[in-house]
């Protein structure tokens, strides 16, 4: 049994696991997917403490090197239960394998909602993305779109406004559904254009985006962008553990920076927690947070 199992391996699982380590405490940190999260579909990042520029695959391996040489264990697994024992937690795996824990925390992050367009997954990190904080930056002075009609839509079109040569500002609606504020101040700005009753349908290159089909009014076009950021809404990946919290009305873990759970020895962490803003920086101080927690509970067991 270990003392600390972590489900997730992104920037705030691999913050927990070494956070945890340097405590004294036995750690597995199990992902699904890739370690290093979402982060890793980004070929470069600019924003994280200490790196000028690294790509996403990179730090997220040296987040997991980190983690490791400190002495957590790794394990490329998808959890689909946990029980609550009278020792701890049973984390069940679609494998069929079983690890147990006295504690746990959850950093299962949030997953952005995806077009659906064909060939959107491959272009991802090539043309396609969905933070444009994390990565607008690389298409100054280069023709974008922004497809979405809520505040975050609006407000990343505003801030790709400031750099990029064009802004097109896909919605499959008639008006936004966010603030009118945004709306105004996007319509005063001369490289901003409202695509509005339209969907996107094809993403156009080959290696890299260079453009997109359009339906719009029952009438196909083409635009020529260089990067598509789409921002329609992530969804927090907790279905496995939802009778162990409790969810706001979006779905991600009603838990406050403490990163304490209603069900004892379990703790969240990350994107998939109730939060404001969902960065690196804060997913690490998340997995700080709730490491730290843990192993305080852990002590007093």
């Amino acid at each position: 049994m270990y003392d600390l199992i972590i489900i997730g391996g992104g920037p705030a699982g691999l913050t927990a696991a070494t956070y945890a380590r340097r405590a004294g405490k036995s750690v597995l940190v199990i992902e699904k997917n890739a370690f290093g999260g979402q982060i890793t579909w980004s070929p470069r990042v600019e924003n994280f403490p200490g790196f000028v520029s690294i790509s996403g695959v990179e730090l997220g391996d040296k987040l997991l090197e980190q983690a490791m040489e400190q002495g957590a264990e790794a394990e490329l697994e998808e959890v689909t239960a946990i029980e609550r024992g009278a020792e701890g937690f049973a984390v069940r795996c679609e494998s069929g394998a079983v690890f147990e824990a006295r504690a746990l925390i959850l950093a299962t992050g949030a997953k952005p909602r995806m077009l659906g367009v064909e060939r959107e997954e491959e272009l991802v990190g090539s043309g396609v993305g969905y933070c444009a904080v994390c990565d607008g930056a690389f298409y100054k002075g280069k023709p974008v779109a922004v497809c979405g009609g809520g505040n975050s839509a609006l407000q990343d079109a505003l801030l790709l406004s400031e750099s990029c040569s064009q802004v097109w500002l896909i919605h499959r609606r008639s008006s936004f559904r966010g603030e009118q504020k945004l709306v105004e101040a996007l319509e005063k700005k001369e490289n901003v254009r409202f695509v509005l009753d339209a969907r996107v349908t094809a993403l156009l290159g080959e290696e890299e985006l260079s453009g997109l089909v359009l339906e719009q009014n029952g009438a196909s076009k083409e635009l020529t962008v260089e990067g598509l950021f789409v921002a329609i809404g992530h969804q927090p990946d907790l279905g496995a553990f939802v009778d162990f919290l409790k969810l706001d009305p979006a779905g991600y873990a009603a838990s406050g920076e403490d990163c304490l759970s209603p069900t004892p020895g379990l703790f969240v962490a990350g994107d998939c927690r109730a939060k404001h803003v969902r960065q690196l920086t804060t997913a690490a101080a998340d997995g700080a947070v709730a490491a730290l927690a843990a192993c305080d509970y852990l002590d007093r067991l």
